[in-house]
């Protein structure tokens, strides 16, 4: 069965810093395509930040390029775990964050979009307030 997880989610002031970690298991993918999406309220969910297993190949949206990182921390036959570093947070960022793993081939095809992902967490909230 697999299972995706979230973490670190919280409140935070505008300009700090904030950490989220996801960990999957249970699935059998040689080369996976694994990382982050985020929904505000009233809004579509939308792509942020993803990274490619096999060569670490990263892609970000566009409104978090320059001030988030995304991170492969630990990678092995059981479980993986990647982290989504969170600098100079806006108002703007507040969401609910979900962590998400898909097959991929190749670097190329591992994109920050929801047709690229197979299973998803349950999301953890973050705040950023003004």
């Amino acid at each position: 069965q697999v299972q995706v997880v979230e973490s670190g989610g919280g409140s935070v002031q505008a300009g700090g810093s904030l950490r989220l970690s996801c960990t999957a298991s249970g699935y059998s993918y040689n080369r996976y395509c694994m990382g982050w999406f985020r929904q505000a309220p009233g809004k579509e969910r939308e792509g942020v930040a993803v990274i490619y297993s096999h060569d670490g190949t990263t892609h970000y949206a566009d409104s978090v390029e320059g001030r988030f990182t995304i991170a492969q921390v630990s990678q092995g036959n059981a479980e993986n775990t990647v982290e989504l570093q969170m600098n100079s947070v806006q108002p703007e960022d507040t969401a609910m964050y979900y962590c998400a793993v898909g097959s991929s081939l190749s670097g190329s095809l591992c994109r920050p979009v929801q047709s690229a992902m197979d299973y998803w967490g349950k999301g953890t909230l973050v705040t950023i307030s003004s």
